[in-house]
């Protein structure tokens, strides 16, 4: 799995989420290779072509059956910019009303086609949303009972903690 984000001189927080198929040294050329193109492009402005020359660099490097999935969000203001390649949802927890709105966007790992055409979606944040972003590793995730986490148990524990510290939400759904 792999995270990143770019504060820009503007004040836009470019974010990064992502998971490369398989697992070890390809996996992690995959990984190395995209925290490279993540900083080389993060100041672009918008997330779509961003993601397509991503796809397109990481598919001529021809690491056979290794693709990137990837959701990139870019925060400015209130106003909250997210793309996806092959990643679960975003959630946000919506204060002013206490429910949790997904925003789920299907689209083609990255590496995997390289003329796929990606797409974005805006939303406005209010003062105490929570936004959750994540790769399949947590809803993946076992308890001691060898239970999954799962997407309906991590949306009710958001909607619990998701007036707490950032620091206290991570430690809870973890």
């Amino acid at each position: 799995d792999y995270y990143d984000f770019h504060l820009s001189d503007d004040g836009t927080l470019t974010v990064a989420v992502g998971d490369a198929t398989g697992h070890g040294l390809k996996a992690g050329t995959m990984v190395t290779a995209m925290k490279s193109l993540f900083h080389c492009m993060a100041r672009e402005p918008e997330l779509v072509p961003m993601l397509s020359q991503s796809s397109r660099v990481l598919k001529a490097m021809n690491l056979r059956s290794l693709f990137m999935g990837l959701t990139m969000a870019k925060l400015r203001g209130n106003e909250l910019k997210l793309s996806c390649a092959g990643m679960p949802p975003v959630y946000i927890y919506r204060a002013r009303t206490g429910e949790v709105e997904e925003i789920s966007i299907q689209a083609m790992p990255l590496g995997s086609v390289t003329s796929y055409v990606y797409r974005e979606q805006s939303v406005s944040l209010e003062f105490g949303d929570v936004v959750v972003m994540m790769s399949d590793g947590l809803p993946e995730r076992f308890n001691p009972e060898s239970e999954m986490f799962d997407y309906d148990r991590i949306r009710s524990v958001l909607v619990e903690v998701a007036p707490q510290t950032p620091q206290y939400i991570v430690e809870q759904l973890t």
